[in-house]
Parts: structure tokens; sequence; C-alpha cells
């Protein structure tokens, strides 16, 4: 199947309201119908200004951090969209892929499924 990709860039410091950014962008993108998502911290990144971010033993707020998520192009498009009406500024990146599931194993959450669609 085809879909996209998208990461977001912020700070450890930046926040929605009270919650981290990172941490909302994730719970957003999940809300949103995203397929899945990470968030990573970096240890040092450089934004558009060019100034340096990186983690300190004492100072983690100016911690680099990544949302990636991964969407249909519905749900690509409607994110971005709630995204934009939001009281944020992120910067983001998005690539088409391609994705799917692998493998002889059933993953244990669609196992359930699975027993319960028998029933």
């Amino acid at each position: 199947m085809k879909g996209f990709q998208i990461t977001f860039f912020a700070e450890q410091e930046h926040r929605h309201g009270h919650t981290p950014m990172g941490d909302w962008l994730l719970q957003f993108a999940q809300d949103n119908g995203a397929l899945g998502g990470s968030l990573m911290g970096a240890a040092t990144g450089f934004g558009a200004a060019g100034k340096m971010h990186s983690t300190h033993f004492f100072e983690l707020a100016q911690q680099p951090v990544a949302v990636t998520v991964s969407a249909t192009e519905e749900v690509a498009e409607r994110l971005l969209a709630a995204i934009a009406l939001e009281p944020v500024t992120v910067f983001y990146i998005q690539v088409p892929m391609v994705y799917g599931r692998i493998g002889k194993a059933t993953p244990p959450a669609l196992a359930g499924d699975a027993a319960d669609a028998d029933d």
C-alpha cells in the first residue's frame, strides 16, 4: 500500500499548552488516524536559523526531537490541515512510502482480532 511518512522536528522545550511538543504531536497523529508513530530524541541538531541545539547533562530542554508518523494519503492531508489550525509552528518533511506487513507470524494485536472474528 502507498502512503506518506511525515517527520516533525522540535526541541524538548517547545510545548503545546503544558505538553511537550513531541508528545503532543505523537498523540495528535494517533488521534487523527496515523498508522503508527515514534518519538525520538537526538544528541545534536540545528534548525533553519543555523543554531546548534544539543543535549547537555544539566540542560535537556534544547534536546532536538523528531516525531515520525506513517499515514495514508487521506490521513496525512487531514493531519497536516488539523495541525495548521493549532497555535503552533513546527517544521516537517513528508515523503512518499510503500508500507505493509511481511512474514509468517501474526502480530499479537491482530491474532486477537482474528479469534474474535470466528466467534
